[in-house]
């Protein structure tokens, strides 16, 4: 058991962080809108992010570096400066989505509040310093173990409830293998939601930083790697597959963490009362263990490109030393990330969080056409771990998807 764990590990540190509430709701909502003939959506999105996190991972075990490096020193300083800008709107946005999602999902677990909005403020920040103070004091060891616990449990519960409201095995055989949009308003939309939304963007960077965790820097871990990747994001599907089977037994209406209470509601006719609260139970998991994955991955983001651009030039200085958990860039962004995007439980963003969404949208294609190049050139990768015609032909399909759903954002 010990010995499974280690090699997939990190694989479902990626499936538990990517697997937030925006997920979940997505694919029910895409489930009650469309029902099961999107299935196959699901296992789309999660083949296209497990091509791209595949070429990542290759390109660090193979030059040591990780792929932030890489893009610093092949395509300038510039192209550093201007993700980390990025990074922190991002960060700001998303750990605000977070402290929300969580908050409202505690809030219906624990209605201690007779107003819900004061329980999702109060639960929203309790939330976050819970994940901070986890992440400063456990370590890598404790949250790893957190992780899985919390994913487990995801996983358990979701799969029961999609057994539960099961609407029979030729239908969802039908909408898992016969690919199809449903020819009906937001048919199109809604599929390309559910295959671009699942399993996380900016967070599948934070793989590399996890793998180093594990004491995965060689060529040859290459191979463990793709069976953790491949475990990651099999479960990544299933979820998506159980939550599409879910919404598409019952109407649901809202987003977010909102939907996923309102669907928990739906379902008491199906589960009863007792079924209710353990399925909150899971979504709780689902939006905690995120919002404790962006906590402890991020700000490596943020001190690997500090630690590359804050010079005149950039550090030769290697990544391990960058990337230190105890450094004052880890800390401080760790801090600012878990207390200023409190401010955005108070309020609404209105067209701000429109803007994010759309830029949000051109980051997956701009990181694969990196992949691209940087895993393309011999030289660069070695001609062992360069991109093969297969790979090659599926990057392309994912640059072409996304950058087409990007194009659409706009």
């Amino acid at each position: 058991m010990k010995r499974t764990l280690s090699i997939v590990g990190p694989g479902l540190l990626v499936a538990a962080t990517g697997i937030g509430a925006g997920d979940l709701a997505t694919a029910s909502f895409a489930g009650s809108h469309l029902g099961t003939a999107v299935l196959w959506a699901a296992l789309a999105g999660a083949f296209l992010k497990f091509v791209a996190n595949e070429g990542l991972a290759r390109w660090q075990l193979a030059t040591g570096t990780t792929l932030l490096e890489g893009v610093v020193q092949h395509f300038g300083r510039l192209s550093g400066w201007f993700f980390l800008a990025y990074l922190v709107f991002w960060s700001f946005f998303v750990a605000s989505a977070l402290m929300s999602a969580c908050g409202v999902t505690l809030h219906a677990l624990i209605p201690v509040f007779e107003d819900a909005r004061n329980g999702k403020i109060v639960f929203g920040i309790l939330a976050s310093l819970a994940g901070a103070i986890l992440v400063l004091k456990g370590g890598y060891a404790l949250f790893s173990r957190i992780m899985q616990v919390c994913i487990g449990f995801m996983f358990i519960t979701v799969m029961a409830t999609a057994a539960i409201v099961w609407p029979g095995t030729e239908e969802v055989l039908h909408g898992l293998f016969v690919p199809s949009i449903p020819d009906q308003e937001g048919g199109l939309t809604w599929t390309i939601a559910l295959m671009g939304g699942i399993g996380g963007t900016v967070t599948v960077l934070c793989y590399g930083y996890w793998i180093r965790e594990a004491g995965r820097t060689g060529k040859d871990d290459l191979r463990t790697c793709r069976i953790d990747l491949i475990v990651a994001y099999a479960v990544t599907a299933l979820f998506g597959i159980a939550m599409v089977i879910i919404g598409s037994t019952i109407e649901v209406d809202g987003r977010g963490a909102t939907l996923l209470v309102t669907l928990a509601e739906r379902l008491v006719e199906s589960l009863g009362p007792t079924g209710r609260w353990i399925f909150l139970i899971g979504a709780a998991g689902a939006v905690f263990s995120s919002l404790l994955g962006v906590w402890q991955a991020i700000p490596y983001l943020f001190a690997d490109l500090w630690g590359l651009l804050r010079g005149p030039e950039p550090e030769a200085e290697s990544w391990e030393t960058r990337v230190d958990t105890r450094s004052p860039a880890y800390l401080g962004y760790l801090a600012a990330m878990a207390l200023i995007p409190m401010a955005g439980l108070f309020q609404g963003f209105g067209e701000v969080q429109k803007f994010y969404a759309v830029i949000g949208a051109w980051f997956f294609p701009i990181l694969v056409l990196a992949l691209l190049i940087l895993n393309g050139r011999s030289t660069w990768v070695g001609s062992d771990y360069r991109n093969r015609p297969l790979t090659m032909i599926a990057l392309l399909g994912v640059l072409l998807f996304f950058g087409w759903t990007a194009w659409r954002a706009l």
